[in-house]
C-alpha cells in the first residue's frame, strides 16, 4: 500500500490519493499531525513526500494514519 501512495503522491495524482486515503486521515509529519483527507491533501500539494513512512495504519483498505 505504501508504494501505491508514494507512487500517487509523485504522479500528482490527486484523484488516486483520495481512493488511498481515509477521509479521516491523520498523517503526522516532523512532529505535527495534520487530520483529515482534504488538509492533507492540501497539504501534500504544498510539501511533496517522497519518502516511505516510518509507520503507517490502514483502515477499511485505506490509509488511516501516516507518519514520516
Amino acid at each position: 500500500m505504501d508504494g501505491q501512495l508514494l507512487a500517487a503522491l509523485a504522479a500528482g495524482d490527486r484523484a488516486a490519493l483520495r481512493l488511498l486515503l481515509h477521509p479521516y486521515l491523520h498523517w503526522t509529519e516532523g512532529g505535527r499531525t495534520i487530520r483529515g483527507r482534504s488538509r492533507v491533501l492540501d497539504h501534500l500539494a504544498e510539501h511533496p513526500v517522497s519518502a516511505r513512512p516510518a509507520a503507517y495504519e490502514l483502515r477499511d483498505g485505506q490509509v488511516y494514519r501516516w507518519t514520516c
